[in-house]
């Protein structure tokens, strides 16, 4: 039997197979229901390993392979000729994200992995030196634009401005990524004399769910974002489920919650209205990046910031922080402004 994969069907979710060699666990002196219901469970568990974005990023490549003609199992040759026919067109890092995925795959299968070979490496890295181009990096959003902001939607007095400027706050203030901000309901919110904690479940540093709590304190300034939150839920008649809701034209709150990529939409046309300038370089990580670099230049400390975050590494902070200094804290200033 050929174990060719047809491009044109399903792929299985990653992992689909026992960890170790590929095969399927068997559960002996059992019946076939029981069997069944434990191999289910295992696949679950399995599945479960792998976040979800990690897993879609990984399907997406696979099929990227096979729909450009590629078969699995492969071999050397094979990924060789795959990154050679992508090399002047994608970025490199795209390029070992597929190797990635199909390593994962052959892994998860039980098959021989081609994309480890030392050839297979080595033209990834040659790839790399003569195509490599330099990370595109949202812009930070400084708390100064997101006042500016706040102070334009604040005067719309509009439903959708409400939730818009509840949203970038809390996301901005909290530090939060999209998906986290999205995934976020009532339930996760404790009100409290000094501000707002919201805990969440789950998240990118948290697969395991251990649970990530954020502290937000009122603000006494333009932005607040615990009064802006409760003014949305009030003026919304949100009691309960999702915080952040797709609104209608005819200004109708929906009971699911906002896309993930709808809070790029909403920066981007909320800067735009109170015309900021650097719209084009917004994305929604600009409010984590702005949160950060503006606390830094407040007077934060980097292990304050790091929690508000939730970044696990010191070294994502200290690139934030530098990018904060790299005028005030620069050693050009002691030859350029000595008198």
């Amino acid at each position: 039997m050929s174990n060719k994969v047809n491009p044109n069907v399903d792929i299985p979710q990653l992992p689909n197979a026992d960890a170790g060699n590929g095969t399927n666990v068997v559960m002996r002196n059992v019946d076939t229901h029981a069997e069944i219901t434990l191999a289910a469970r295992h696949q679950a568990f399995l599945a479960a390993a792998t976040a979800d974005n990690t897993r879609r990023a990984y399907r997406s490549a696979v099929r990227h392979f096979l729909a450009w003609g590629g078969v699995l199992p492969c071999d050397e040759g094979t990924t060789i000729r795959y990154l050679l026919a992508f090399a002047d067109s994608h970025n490199p890092r795209t390029l070992a994200v597929r190797l990635t995925a199909l390593a994962q795959w052959h892994h998860q299968q039980g098959f021989p992995d081609p994309t480890s070979t030392p050839t297979v490496r080595k033209t990834l890295a040659g790839i790399a030196r003569l195509h490599g181009k330099p990370k595109r990096k949202a812009r930070a959003l400084p708390v100064e634009d997101l006042e500016r902001i706040a102070s334009h939607l604040a005067g719309l007095r509009t439903l959708r401005a409400g939730r818009d400027i509840a949203l970038l706050q809390i996301g901005f203030f909290g530090g939060f990524r999209r998906s986290e901000l999205v995934s976020l309901e009532v339930s996760h919110v404790a009100w409290e004399k000094d501000g707002i904690v919201l805990t969440l479940p789950r998240s990118k540093t948290d697969q395991e769910g251990r649970g990530i709590s954020k502290a937000i304190p009122y603000g006494a300034g333009v932005c607040c974002p615990a009064t802006a939150l409760r003014t949305w839920l009030d003026v919304a008649g949100i009691a309960d489920g999702p915080l952040f809701r797709a609104i209608t034209k005819w200004d109708e709150v929906q009971a699911r919650a906002l896309n993930p990529a709808s809070v790029n939409a909403i920066l981007e046309s909320c800067a735009r209205a109170a015309g900021l300038e650097s719209v084009p370089e917004l994305s929604s990580h600009s409010l984590r990046r702005g949160m950060a670099t503006s606390a830094y230049r407040a007077g934060a400390s980097p292990r304050d910031i790091k929690r508000q975050g939730g970044w696990r590494h010191d070294g994502t902070v200290q690139g934030y922080i530098e990018e904060a200094g790299q005028f005030e804290e620069n050693a050009m200033n002691a030859l350029l402004r000595r008198k």
